[in-house]
Formats: structure tokens, C-alpha cells, sequence
């Protein structure tokens, strides 16, 4: 879906740490998604679709139906590798959210085999899915929670590996699924599995403002938007561009920004001192502290970083027994890293 009528993203009032979460995947995609949860009408719904006024243009292959990157031979489809190198064409594209819809099924998600086809011409043609709209773009669930495990469990692979794979009576095909995968959802109405929890590379708890000058001012913007959508847009063009640019500048800066072992070390301290298990929780510790340099347009990665995105990744992942409220403090974290 476009951004063109959707409420500013620059003008979301407050709510840092979801922005702050939405923009290092945006920056750097394999830190693995972001799971938002918070209380009905905080914004959730209106940050994701906002992301597509600053999502930055990018390239796909002409004609093809999964939109390859042309840069990348290793994540195209088949028909893509097959071709001589000359007949990529590049086009410009513009990336895009793609929502799922609560009630979609299994199979209009990851797609199909037209066994009819298959039968009458010996010819495999697949018909595409979510997930093959989804490739190269971001993909938004909305109420994540309500969905059927088994359907998450679908969409957190497809983003792990980058790849879906279809099987049919005994026929398969594959290709390319990379997207950003964004979730939201309302605590009052359901959790998530932990064991679905931890695939979600960073987490972030929301909640309404209590100081009446803020929620004056969310009102006030929302007010003149609904008055003028399109003028107030217009308004926010330039913050708009600016922060587009500024993501297309740390997507360019990313490669560049190599963690040097005192930043790994403190990631793995900060794991431990959590008792976070696996090493999940350490790669996205490191890769959004990384895409946060690359935001401030630094080439090297601070403790400072590491103290700003530590809690998006360590605070949905703390163990919680059958009676216990686990809650994350910053202070643990600078106890933790102290001397270091």
C-alpha cells in the first residue's frame, strides 16, 4: 500500500522507542523485525503505514513478479539466475507495506501450484502469495497475537531464511521472501508464545502519554490533518525528504561499520547478565546498535549505541516463571556493562 494519504511519520508525536525500533530494521533489515504492543489508539497502526513515505527507493529486475534485487544474484528467484546477465534490466521502484489480513489462510500467503495447469499442460505456474508481494518490501501484521501459531511460525521462517517454499501434491517451488516483518498487537488481547517472542529481533512496550501538553498537541496535529490531508502532508514534505535521506545514507553507510570486539564482548555480557538464552538476542544487540551508528552517520559503533537499543531487544526475551512479571530496567544494563 502507498503512504500518499497516511498521517506524517515525522509528525507522530512522541513514541521514540517504536520509531526508533521501525527505522534501525528499515536501516538494516536482518536484524530480524520488530513486534510493537501497546494499548488501542497509541499510534501503532499509524507508524507502520507511515513507513512508506520514507522507505528509500530501490531497484527490482523489469518484469520479474518477485521484484529481484539486480545487485544481488544470490537472492533471486530461478527464472531470474537463469538469465543471461545482459537481459537484467534495472528499474527503480519504490519500496512498499504490504499488510496481511487477519483472516488470510495458509495458502494466500505463501501461495500455490495450480494443479489444474500442472495436470493439463505438464507445466508448473505458481500463483503468488503474501509472501511473494512481500519480497524486498514490509511486511505489516496487524493483531500478530490472534493469529494461528502455526501461521506466525510461517511468516518468522520465510523471514528468517529469505526464502519460501511451497509444496503441493507433491510438487514444490521456491523463491525469494526478504521483507521487514512488523507486528502489532494489543496485550489485553493475548500474548505470543516466548518461543515466538525471541524470533522477533526487537520489541517495544507502548503507551498513551499522561502529560496533558502531549496529548493536547496529538490531537491538535491529528485534527488539522483530518481538516487537510493533503496540505498538511504538503507541510511535512521536507521533514519527510530529510528523514528519507537520512535512511538512504545509513542504509549506504551500514556495510562500512565493522564492530570491533569490545562492542561484541559487551553484547555477550549483556546477554549473560540477562540470562537471555541462545545467541539470537546477541546478533540483534549488535546489528541495531550498528544500524544506530549508521543512523547518527557514524562508521563506529559506541557503548552509547549499544545503551540505546539494548532494551528493544533484551526486554521481550527476559525468562519469566509461572507467577513472575519480568520487567526490563536500564539500570541492570548499565550495572551490567559498568567498567566496560
Amino acid at each position: 500500500m502507498g503512504g500518499d494519504t497516511v498521517f506524517p511519520f515525522v509528525r507522530i508525536v512522541g513514541q521514540e522507542p517504536m520509531k526508533r525500533a521501525l527505522l534501525l530494521n528499515v536501516v538494516d533489515p536482518k536484524i530480524g523485525g520488530v513486534l510493537v504492543r501497546g494499548e488501542k489508539g497509541t499510534a501503532k497502526s499509524t507508524a507502520v503505514r507511515a513507513l512508506a513515505q520514507i522507505l528509500p527507493e530501490t531497484l527490482a529486475v523489469k518484469g520479474c513478479p518477485f521484484q529481484c534485487d539486480p545487485r544481488d544474484r544470490r537472492s533471486m528467484c530461478a527464472e531470474c539466475r537463469e538469465r543471461d546477465p545482459k537481459e537484467i534490466v534495472p528499474v527503480p521502484r519504490r519500496v512498499r507495506v504490504v499488510e496481511l489480513p487477519l483472516n488470510a489462510t495458509e495458502d494466500r500467503i505463501s501461495g500455490s501450484l495450480d494443479i489444474e495447469h500442472v495436470l493439463k499442460s505438464g507445466e508448473r505456474r505458481f500463483e503468488n502469495g503474501i509472501l511473494a508481494q512481500a519480497n524486498g518490501n514490509l511486511l505489516y501484521v496487524d493483531e500478530v497475537n490472534l493469529l494461528d501459531d502455526h501461521i506466525v511460525d510461517l511468516l518468522l521462517d520465510s523471514a528468517a531464511m529469505g526464502v519460501n517454499h511451497v509444496e503441493r501434491e507433491g510438487v514444490s517451488f521456491s523463491h525469494p521472501s526478504r521483507f521487514i516483518l512488523v507486528g502489532t498487537m494489543n496485550p489485553e488481547e493475548g500474548s505470543l508464545r516466548p518461543q515466538l517472542l525471541d524470533r522477533f529481533g526487537l520489541s517495544v512496550d507502548i503507551s498513551g502519554d499522561l502529560d496533558p501538553r502531549v496529548r493536547a498537541e496529538v490531537i491538535r496535529r491529528r485534527l488539522a490533518f483530518d481538516a487537510d490531508p493533503e496540505g498538511y502532508i504538503a507541510d511535512a514534505a521536507v521533514e519527510t525528504d530529510g528523514l528519507r535521506e537520512r535512511v538512504a545514507a545509513a542504509r549506504g553507510l551500514l556495510p562500512s561499520i565493522v564492530p570491533d570486539d569490545k562492542i561484541v564482548h559487551m553484547a555477550a555480557v549483556a546477554a549473560i547478565g540477562f540470562k537471555i538464552e541462545g545467541h539470537r538476542a546477541d546478533l540483534a544487540m549488535i546489528r541495531a546498535a550498528r544500524a544506530n551508528a549508521a543512523l547518527e552517520g557514524r562508521t563506529e559503533i559506541t557503548k552509547d549505541d549499544l545503551l540505546a537499543t539494548a532494551g528493544l531487544v533484551l526486554a521481550h526475551r527476559l525468562a519469566k516463571g509461572p507467577f513472575e512479571e519480568s520487567t526490563y530496567r536500564e539500570e541492570d544494563l548499565h550495572v551490567c556493562l559498568a567498567g566496560l
